[in-house]
Formats: structure tokens, sequence, C-alpha cells
């Protein structure tokens, strides 16, 4: 079997609890993992055809409203595959920050609208912050606490990286003001 990609192993970890359309692992991925693996319609269905091909899923009809649905269950060799790739140390560490590239080249920019790249990085953060708050709010503590400690993180990390922004843009101002009165 050629190797699964990230997406199928997410696919793999939300059909384990429970049976999902596509239309549903996509809407929980967006409350849930998208905030460190995104996962698109255009990635999803691709998946959920190559691991049913390869015997990980089954699906099967459930119409509703006449529209085709297809639910999909996780097989007993889906359920050993998750296994085998959660024991594996992981491949990817990426983090894609746009915001971060744009800094990167930020020098092409007058100083002031550089700075703005970090007070709208600032705000993003905050703002992801507060959505994730809400959502610890409406989960309460869950029986699994792996989700719960990977929203923690989430948590932590945005603020950590707010108050990063901030003492970024501190420090460029300072920086201006002492090339200023040199």
């Amino acid at each position: 079997m050629e190797q699964l990609s990230a997406t199928a192993y997410v696919i793999l970890g939300f059909v384990r609890n429970e049976p999902r359309s596509g239309y549903e692992i996509k809407a929980v991925v967006d409350n849930s993992t998208r905030f460190f693996w995104a996962a698109s319609y255009g990635q999803i269905y691709p998946e959920l055809k190559r691991l049913a091909e390869a015997g990980l899923i089954t699906g099967s009809d459930s119409p509703t409203g006449g529209r085709k649905r297809t639910i999909y269950e996780i097989t007993a060799d889906g359920e050993e595959e998750l296994r085998a790739w959660l024991r594996q140390e992981p491949d990817t560490f990426e983090m894609r920050d746009e915001g971060l590239l744009k800094l990167f080249f930020a020098d092409a920019l007058p100083r002031e609208e550089a700075l703005e790249i970090l007070r709208s990085m600032r705000a993003r953060r905050l703002e992801v912050n507060e959505q994730l708050r809400e959502m610890k709010q409406k989960k309460g503590e869950l029986d699994d606490p792996f989700p719960m400690i990977v929203l923690r993180g989430g948590i932590e990390f945005t603020e950590w990286f707010a108050d990063w922004s901030e003492r970024m843009e501190t420090q460029l101002l300072d920086s201006a003001l002492d090339e200023r009165s040199s």
C-alpha cells in the first residue's frame, strides 16, 4: 500500500469514534484541527476514495433529502493503520504563517508599514485566542483529555505569539528611536 497522507490520517482519526460523511469530516476539521492542521474538501474526498479502495474505511449510502450521501467508518485494518502511524515519530514539522513570511521580507517597506505587519499578526493571534477560549468553554472538559491538551497548547501559543509580536514591535520602535538620536 502506498504511504498515506496526513489528511488520510485526519480522516481515520475522525471516523474512528463515529461514522461520518465527507461533509461532516470537513465540519469537524474546521472546528478542531484546522488551527494546526487544515484539510479542504479537495483533499478529503480523494482521500476517502483512496482509503476505501485500500480497505481502511467502508462507505455506505445514507441519502438525506434526496441528496446522495455516503457515511464512512473505519475498518479493523484502518484502526491498525492509525495506531501504527500514531506510534511513529512525526515526519512533518511545518509552520505556515503568511504573516511571518511577510515579516521576513518586510525590509522592502517603510518602517511604519513593516510594523503594521506585526500589529496585524498580533491582532489575528488575539482573535484566534478568543476563538480557542470559546471552544474550551463550549467543550468543558472532555472524556478524552488529548484534544483538550492540544486546545490548551493552542491557547498558550496564541497568547505567547501575541506577546511576542508586541515585544518585537516595541523593539523595532526603540531601535528606530536609537537610530534617530544617534
